[in-house]
């Protein structure tokens, strides 16, 4: 029996879900077709000489006729580290075989997905999952199996099975790790999403957030004082959380009184007090900051600057001798201060309190195993993008086992920072600051350059923050 010749195998969602994990990979299978009477596959061919009991077993697992057809080692092993993907580095896959709920969340734990989408349209039902930042389908499922999964997460999150018409929020608890569910009507019925949330913050370390060598510095002597404001800023999922609490690590000592708001609690710190906001009962950001000014802290942490109230507490709690941290939506450092004065703070106050202003994103970089070298020409740069320096080569993914075929491995950090300097007050007062030079060679696009021409990330992942 020869190989056949074929570099590359596709599967659609639904030829995905004919076979699973471990049948794959003990196999070492891929499904080709599927119908009611007969099941074709793709078959390592260092199977041959098993070939005839393996398709015995397969026959008597998927009770109907089964066809192999041989190809080489190295596209089976692509197909499987790319459709069939596991973290081989944490514990095996706990099988709960008859609950499609738990085996989807716990294997979008273990690959390290970060949400669980469950999306309904009028033919079919999709579930997706977000990894390093990009959504990918994982599977399809049955429109007369969907209502009895939407009542499964509605129950395990106690919220109410018979409302459908208005958006709701709950909680999925683990011994490891929670899910924060948001169940949204659309359309054709109800969308959720399940944000994956780790529980133990005790592995950040502020040295290894992403900070440049010049830039630690001045972050670590602005959140040292015992008052003002530091604000992260930047899109949803761009990290800005996960900076505050490897602040608040940091920060956190024994005589030390550390009080937090958030929506939702993302991870937990031993020695500090955890308030989730209950916006339903009257538990806001700004409630709950009037509250904990009656606590004796010495540093508090409000989960997002959401509107002029909020920011106005946060002004006075720093006024009154308190370190605040918090986060707010805008593009840039700059922005920031800019944001600030559109809620209605004043100039003055936000020359006095603002300690740091912080912008961040995430960015996938490239798989060190496969990522190629490539000439590049500078017309495939933003028109808008200065360029500083001259490039004849870049680096591309291309994709490989060892980053199931994304060409990416992980993500990391840059920030923008503007720290407060007299020149800066005076612009801020002046309110001259987008005027300034202030940010020259520290924006988050030549950040995002300057990982490019060293090789660490790509063209396509930092063009989006050239633009901007």
């Amino acid at each position: 029996m020869e190989a056949i010749k074929t570099n590359h195998i596709t599967l659609t969602v639904n030829l995905q879900q004919a076979i699973n994990y471990e049948i794959a990979n003990h196999f070492l299978i891929i499904p080709k077709s599927i119908s009611e009477e007969e099941g074709v596959f793709y078959i390592d061919q260092t199977q041959e000489s098993t070939i005839s009991n393996i398709r015995e077993e397969l026959k008597m697992l998927f009770n109907k006729q089964v066809s192999l057809e041989m190809v080489e080692s190295s596209v089976i092993k692509k197909a499987l580290s790319t459709y069939y993907r596991r973290n081989d580095s944490e514990p095996k896959l706990v099988s709960y075989r008859n609950d499609f709920l738990e085996d989807l969340i716990f294997e979008a734990k273990h690959i390290n997905a970060s949400d669980i989408h469950i999306e309904i349209y009028e033919d079919d039902v999709r579930v997706r999952l977000r990894i390093d930042g990009q959504l990918i389908e994982k599977n399809n499922i049955k429109k007369e199996n969907y209502l009895e999964l939407i009542n499964q997460i509605k129950i395990k999150s106690n919220l109410d099975i018979t409302e459908k018409r208005l958006p709701q929020d709950g909680r999925i608890e683990y011994e490891e790790f929670d899910i924060r569910v948001s169940i949204l009507p659309t359309h054709h019925g109800e969308k959720v999403v399940m944000r994956i949330l780790g529980r133990d913050a005790s592995h950040l370390d502020i040295n290894q957030l992403g900070f440049e060598i010049d830039d630690l510095p001045l972050y670590l002597e602005a959140i040292k004082k015992t008052n003002g404001i530091i604000l992260i800023s930047g899109p949803t999922g761009s990290g800005k959380t996960t900076t505050l609490y490897g602040t608040l690590k940091y920060l956190n000592n024994i005589n030390t009184n550390i009080v937090t708001v958030e929506d939702p609690i993302e991870y937990t710190l031993k020695g500090i007090n955890q308030v989730q906001l209950k916006e339903d009962i009257g538990l806001t950001f700004t409630s709950a900051l009037r509250s904990f000014l009656r606590q004796d802290p010495d540093i508090i942490m409000l989960g997002e600057i959401r509107d002029a109230q909020t920011a106005q507490m946060a002004i006075r709690a720093s006024l009154t001798g308190h370190l605040v941290l918090s986060t707010i939506h805008t593009n840039s450092a700059i922005g920031t201060i800019s944001r600030l004065v559109d809620m209605g703070v004043p100039s003055f106050l936000i020359a006095e309190t603002i300690n740091i202003s912080v912008a961040q994103r995430l960015i996938r970089t490239l798989c060190n195993t496969c990522k190629e070298e490539k000439d590049f020409n500078e017309d495939d740069l933003p028109l808008t993008f200065n360029i500083k320096k001259k490039l004849n080569k870049h680096h591309v993914a291309i994709g490989c086992n060892d980053c199931y075929h994304t060409g990416y491995k992980g993500r990391r950090a840059i920030y923008e920072i503007l720290p407060i300097t007299s020149d800066v007050i005076d612009a801020i007062k002046k309110n001259t600051l987008e005027q300034s030079d202030h940010m020259k060679n520290k924006k988050l696009s030549d950040k995002a350059f300057d990982l490019f021409t060293k090789g660490i990330t790509s063209l396509d992942e930092i063009y989006p923050i050239l633009i901007n």
